[in-house]
């Protein structure tokens, strides 16, 4: 054999080989796990980034040569990678199963209850919401004196049309008066409540049941009175100014002697 020859046999041989490595052809795969076929998975040709999804009988189709690398990710299926060989090349055909991503929660503790099922028994042993009870407290209406007098003030001549006088109903130059029918009870006691709401609910959000019940060790029925005796010393005025640092202190200092006073009633 002559060098020519061999030279130009090896030369035959390379090329050949590298066109095969070379050429394409679309290949149909199928994208499966344990329950039937997956839809709506992403297959992507890592070697050309071209990417395909899979139809709802998980079916897709790719264009590959020997050697590219698949990557077929799903939301709910743990990520793999396929390689093409010369055998998938040749059948143009593909089955893949994927195995479904296990998720593993964080460690929890359940609790025990003393529920007993019976909502009548439950309702009474249910926690209480300390916020919404002391506001039951303020709004209960239970003990009120409704046949006490109460004087008018600024937020009732404010609100309270004024007497109509109808002339000549009653002779010349006489009229009748028809007043407004309103109760000056309720109006006092509106006044009474949106006073006694507005500062001791904002500050009890502010600072929590925490502060109050359990570090100052207020009696829960004494909350809107522990305020009430720490007011003159400006609480609601310096909390309105932001100076809630200031607040937290009056009341850590007065709750002492708020205590002491309570103990020898």
């Amino acid at each position: 054999m002559s060098k020519k020859l061999l030279v130009f046999i090896l030369y035959f041989l390379t090329t050949t080989a590298f066109v095969a490595q070379e050429k394409k052809t679309i290949i149909t795969g199928k994208i499966i796990d344990s329950i039937g076929a997956v839809k709506n998975v992403n297959i992507l040709n890592l070697n050309t980034s071209i990417g395909n999804s899979s139809n709802d009988n998980g079916l897709f189709d790719m264009k590959v040569r020997v050697g590219d690398s698949l990557r077929i990710s799903s939301v709910q299926h743990l990520t793999k990678i396929i390689f093409i060989n010369k055998t998938i090349f040749k059948n143009r055909k593909i089955t893949i199963q994927l195995n479904l991503e296990t998720t593993v929660l964080d460690e929890f503790e359940l609790k025990r209850h003393d529920l007993s099922g019976i909502l009548g028994i439950d309702t009474k042993n249910a926690p209480i919401n300390k916020k919404d009870s002391l506001l039951f407290n303020t709004m209960n209406f239970s003990n009120v004196d409704w046949n006490a007098s109460v004087g008018d003030d600024y937020v009732d001549k404010m609100v309270r049309p004024h007497q109509v006088m109808l002339p000549g109903m009653g002779g010349i130059g006489s009229g009748i008066s028809i007043p407004w029918k309103y109760s000056e009870k309720m109006w006092a006691l509106r006044r009474e409540m949106e006073i006694k709401k507005a500062f001791p609910s904002k500050i009890f959000s502010e600072f929590g049941e925490e502060f109050f019940f359990k570090k100052l060790k207020i009696p829960e029925e004494r909350y809107y009175h522990f305020l009430e005796y720490c007011n003159p010393l400006g609480i609601e005025r310096l909390y309105n100014q932001g100076n809630v640092l200031a607040v937290l202190k009056i009341l850590q200092e007065q709750s002492k002697s708020y205590l002491e006073i309570i103990k020898k009633e």
